[in-house]
């Protein structure tokens, strides 16, 4: 296997991670596992004999730490949505400008229109974006 199979098969591996965790993080049960989370930390406070700065240190520390990577796995799933969606999108302006080709005969403007349109998308600079 190759360097370049390995690297593609890793991030098929961490894209895989990436929407199963979109999935679990957008539903009720995760919502619950939260709020365990929180009713724990304040149950906790009589381990920490009074010291409320160590005790508001420990929720602090676990929900930055979360946050950050919650907002990494979203941001990289709203990312390969955007580009999903922009894939078909140029896929229906490809479409679009043929069809406008196909009938440029009878409506010269049609052709013009037609170039505009792929010059405006940029099929053929973005092929497999």
């Amino acid at each position: 296997m190759t360097r370049d199979q390995k690297a593609q098969q890793q991030a098929s591996r961490f894209d895989q991670f990436v929407e199963t965790a979109h999935a679990q993080v957008s539903r009720a049960p995760f919502f619950a596992v939260c709020a365990v989370v929180i009713v724990g930390w304040l149950a906790s406070y009589p381990l920490f004999h009074g010291d409320t700065k160590a005790w508001q240190v420990v929720i602090h520390t676990i929900t930055s730490v979360v946050t950050l990577l919650l907002v990494a796995l979203l941001e990289n799933a709203a990312r390969r949505d955007a580009n999903a969606a922009q894939e078909k999108l140029n896929t229906i302006a490809a479409a679009l400008a043929d069809l406008m080709d196909s009938h440029a005969t009878s409506d010269p403007q049609l052709g013009e229109r037609a170039g505009e349109l792929r010059t405006a998308v940029g099929l053929e600079d973005r092929a497999g974006t």
